[in-house]
């Protein structure tokens, strides 16, 4: 299928970033290089955190802090149906069982009221879990402080998928900075705010959790005679201590991924006068504009609207299908994670999340990316307006 002209996301490649990858391929190190080390740094220093493990998708990034976490058979992870499903699949991977927390239908985040209400019942029964997945949907966090108290009382490991919220702020301090969740997770993929082409990061400030983290990313192999089991032969000696994987990112997505850091701050406020925009040229038609959770300055990875669907004539997938055709490539973000057939098959169904499943029969992602000009914008909103008011 070829590319809408104006797509709901795209990356933003500039000189810089293509001689950034030439030099590492110039260079005796393509992977396990100390380029990645410098990301990995910048990006900790950038958020205020201590430790920042990169790994090759933010995907890996969830499983390992999992594992990090403590998570195997028997524990249970929570987390926000709105969502991608690898917010839920690395409890799967684990072993763990998952469920989910209805969202807050302003923010569209995980409800920290109903997750307070759901611990209750779970406490009584023997069933807390063991994690908790706070989603930044869209690149807004949820209510952090909140979720942090609640984690401190049921002691379960609060990790925050930050995958669409890097450089976005909460109660003044940089999403990963670590005040409130134990991990914070990062993607690069080409439509998040920075890219490395594939590439995620686990931020933390607790030293013993990003020393497994750095093991788990490669085999389970350390280096390091302090940690080993018996003392080395020599120096090229290693030791497997647990089951890792092959999760490491190589030297050419952390060159990439590092020089797109160096305009984070000019992506983010390319994105936030775009969210601007569309708050002030979307206010007179039929639709229901992002919410704001207080304290919370979104990185605006998305911007989604939901259509009052009962002041339209048109249906949600007429309204999605009159955009395409005007070559919009709009989407949607998220079919709730518990409607997917392998999550139906471990026994949840239609209505047992309703907020998240009534969101997701109103809303359309609209473009948001740092390149897309106000014309461009202007037409997605005078399409828009054709379908919902003129036709």
């Amino acid at each position: 299928m070829m590319p809408y002209p104006i797509p709901y996301g795209r990356q933003d490649i500039d000189q810089a970033d293509i001689d950034a990858v030439m030099n590492v391929l110039q260079s005796p190190w393509l992977t396990q290089g100390p380029t990645i080390e410098r990301f990995e740094k910048s990006l900790a220093d950038h958020c205020q955190a201590l430790h920042a493990v990169a790994v090759c998708n933010a995907t890996a990034a969830l499983h390992i802090a999992c594992l990090t976490a403590g998570l195997g058979p028997g524990d249970y992870l929570w987390t926000s149906p709105n969502t991608f499903v690898a917010s839920a699949n690395c409890g799967r991977y684990c072993g763990a069982e998952v469920d989910f927390v209805d969202i807050d239908p302003q923010t569209l985040n995980l409800d920290a009221r109903l997750l307070a209400e759901k611990l209750k019942v779970a406490e009584a029964i023997g069933k807390l879990p063991k994690v908790v997945i706070a989603v930044a949907f869209a690149g807004q966090s949820c209510d952090m402080r909140t979720l942090a108290q609640l984690s401190e009382r049921y002691g379960f490991v609060l990790i925050e998928d930050a995958a669409h919220a890097v450089g976005a702020s909460y109660l003044g301090r940089p999403v990963g900075c670590g005040q409130y969740a134990a991990m914070t997770i990062f993607s690069f993929h080409p439509v998040k705010i920075i890219t490395s082409a594939e590439g995620g990061m686990v931020l933390t400030n607790n030293p013993e959790y990003a020393e497994r983290l750095r093991r788990l990313r490669s085999h389970g192999i350390t280096g390091d005679p302090a940690l080993m089991k018996v003392p080395p032969s020599g120096l090229w000696y290693y030791q497997q201590l647990e089951l890792g994987f092959n999760y490491r990112m190589t030297d050419l997505h952390a060159a990439l991924g590092l020089s797109q850091l160096n305009r984070l701050d000019d992506f983010i406020a390319r994105r936030r006068e775009l969210a601007a925009r569309y708050e002030r040229l979307l206010a007179h038609l039929p639709v229901t504009l992002p919410g704001a959770q207080p304290g919370a300055e979104s990185a605006w990875h998305l911007y989604v609207v939901r259509l009052q669907t009962e002041r339209i004539h048109l249906s949600q997938r007429q309204v999605f299908d009159g955009l395409r055709e005007a070559g919009i490539g709009v989407n949607l973000h998220y079919i709730p994670v518990h409607l997917q057939p392998y999550y139906r098959d471990l026994g949840f169904a239609e209505g047992d999340f309703p907020q998240a499943e009534r969101y997701f029969t109103e809303a359309i992602s609209l473009p948001m990316f740092p390149l897309l000009s106000d014309q461009q914008q202007d037409f997605v909103v005078e399409q828009l307006q054709r379908l919902l008011l003129d036709a």
